[in-house]
């Protein structure tokens, strides 16, 4: 199964950003995102932008991931 996150873009040089993880930094792709602006949110999966998404739909998203590390967690 394959999973995109939920990430923040914070700052972008060129084909490149920094994406914010709830507070882990790191450098992705955006060139399948060129329209992507700081401050937007995005899914990220393998380390590439893939689709641009609402602030609600992120949020939401992590929600649910959460959700499901608690499940996981609790085995």
């Amino acid at each position: 199964m394959c999973l995109a996150i939920p990430a923040k873009i914070v700052k972008i040089d060129g084909d490149y950003a920094t994406a914010d993880f709830d507070g882990v930094k790191r450098k992705i792709s955006i060139q399948l995102t060129p329209d992507i602006k700081v401050n937007e949110y995005c899914l990220v999966h393998a380390g590439f932008s893939i689709e641009k998404i609402t602030e609600e739909y992120a949020m939401e998203t992590k929600k649910y991931l959460k959700e499901m590390m608690k499940v996981s967690e609790n085995g």
